[in-house]
């Protein structure tokens, strides 16, 4: 149970123990991604890595044994969190290889086609974005101070000659959750970074639908809302500390959106 002690202070570590199984819970405080080689004073079991978002689970692509130590690499994503398990029986001293990695393949450019809801201020119509960009600095005020869903659509191609298993969505920065849609088909909502999520379910060899929903927090509703008359506000609230000169909070779905490809190559000895 032992990282750098610089890591440390950036990491929440938590063990559990039950039935032969030990569990290590490692939590990532910070905004950057954070790697490092990890030890565990724990022998005759492979690790294994459960995503406590999804519940996913995967063997450690990589570690090595030492006496009584097990060490492996973990990485974890700006604000990520991992479950380190180790509750199989393995011989296995050594698994060499290297942990999957992201390869883009193509950029999802738009335009997009962006619809607000009227009842909550917006547009009430589908407005064309030509490039991702922040809400809060749309000259249009309906658009510029909109608090709640908006959701993008645009189409996107798959190349036919390329298998679609192991592809990722990555939407760049989301503000400040997103639901994804392929193919009319909900594949999940995302609310952390990295925003990315596993498509090779729903997409199909050419043209595929994208939809994204997005909402943000309300803080601009009622930034928005306090330069107008009271007859005219959409919010009420006791909140007396956002006014009219308060920054606008970013918004929205900022990009890039990309296509990502996984692919690993793990081997044993």
């Amino acid at each position: 149970e032992q990282a750098d002690a610089r890591q440390n202070r950036e990491l929440d570590i938590f063990k559990t123990a039950s039935e032969g199984m030990e569990c290590y819970f490692i939590a990532n405080r910070t905004k950057a991604a954070v790697d490092l080689d990890a030890s565990f004073r724990i022998t005759g079991k492979a690790p294994e890595f459960w995503d406590p978002v999804t519940g996913g689970r995967q063997p450690a692509p990589a570690y090595s044994r030492t006496g009584e130590t097990t060490r492996l690499p973990v990485h974890l994503p700006p604000c990520g969190s991992i479950f380190v398990v180790f509750r199989k029986p393995s011989e296995i001293q050594t698994v060499i290889g290297t942990p999957p990695k992201l390869y883009a393949a193509e950029v999802i450019p738009g335009p997009w086609g962006v619809s607000f809801d009227a009842k909550s201020g917006g547009p009430g119509r589908e407005v064309t974005f030509e490039s991702l960009t922040d809400w809060s600095q749309n000259p249009d005020p309906q658009i510029q101070f909109y608090s709640g869903t908006a959701v993008y659509r645009t189409t996107f191609q798959t190349d036919t000659q390329k298998p679609v298993a192991n592809t990722l969505l990555d939407l760049g920065l989301a503000r400040e959750i997103a639901t994804v849609k392929i193919n009319g088909k909900a594949l999940g909502t995302l609310w952390a970074p990295p925003f990315q999520i596993d498509i090779s379910s729903s997409i199909v060899p050419g043209t595929n639908r994208l939809e994204v929903e997005i909402v943000n927090f309300w803080p601009n509703r009622i930034i928005g809302d306090a330069g107008l008359p009271e007859k005219q506000r959409l919010t009420r609230t006791n909140i007396r500390t956002l006014t009219k000169k308060t920054p606008l909070m970013p918004s929205g779905l900022l990009g890039p959106v990309r296509i990502l490809r996984q692919e690993s190559t793990p081997a044993s000895n």
